[in-house]
């Protein structure tokens, strides 16, 4: 019983550290000149930060007849047009937050 108490608090404890809220985080490759950008990012529903709960990275993109569209894992996938912040974007490339292929932010590419 007191084993199973145990494990029931570590589990609770997981839990909640794991609901808290987290600082946005820049991908691996970003550089530091470019993090306090990428930690900026915001959902653009007002939700909290792009990056707490997503991977934001640079992605391949293109225009199609719908709206954006990234290429994920070997797929198309369309950007819903929600998911879509226009701004400044200084990494020269499509920059997405995903979980999965649900799309959270995408900035587009800067225009050339």
């Amino acid at each position: 019983m007191a084993r199973e108490r145990s494990f029931a608090i570590v589990v609770l404890f997981g839990l909640v550290a794991s609901a808290a809220p987290t600082k946005g985080a820049a991908p691996v490759d970003a550089g530091r000149s470019l993090a306090p950008w990428f930690e900026s990012l915001q959902r653009p529903d007002g939700t909290g930060s792009c990056c707490s709960t997503a991977d934001c990275r640079r992605v391949q993109s293109r225009l199609g007849s719908q709206g954006y569209e990234l290429f994920l894992d070997g797929l198309w996938v369309a950007v819903p047009a929600k998911s879509v912040i226009h701004r400044d974007n200084p990494t020269g490339e499509a920059v997405a937050c995903t979980r999965g292929h649900l799309i959270l932010c995408f900035v587009p590419a800067p225009e050339a």
